[in-house]
């Protein structure tokens, strides 16, 4: 499961180059992952994650067992 966010199973999205005289070539663009440690209230221990920044601020927003939750809720959880 490389480069995939395990909250919000943000993965890998393919695209195009464009040059100035429109020559499109293939290319990928990543998600912006980050390996961090929460700490579950619930469970009461550390977990570590890989996880986009994008999730990061809705853990800091609304709680890492709240996000966890949502995520389980919607089915993009992989953990």
């Amino acid at each position: 499961m490389a480069r995939v966010c395990q909250l919000s199973g943000k993965h890998t999205r393919s695209g195009n180059n464009v040059s100035h005289a429109n020559n499109r070539t293939k290319r990928k663009f990543y998600p912006n992952l980050q390996r961090k440690r929460f700490f579950s209230e619930e469970l009461g221990e550390w977990i570590v994650l890989k996880v986009a920044t994008s999730s990061i601020r809705d853990i800091n927003r609304h709680g890492f067992d709240a996000v966890v939750k949502k995520a389980i809720e919607k089915g993009t959880a992989k953990f």
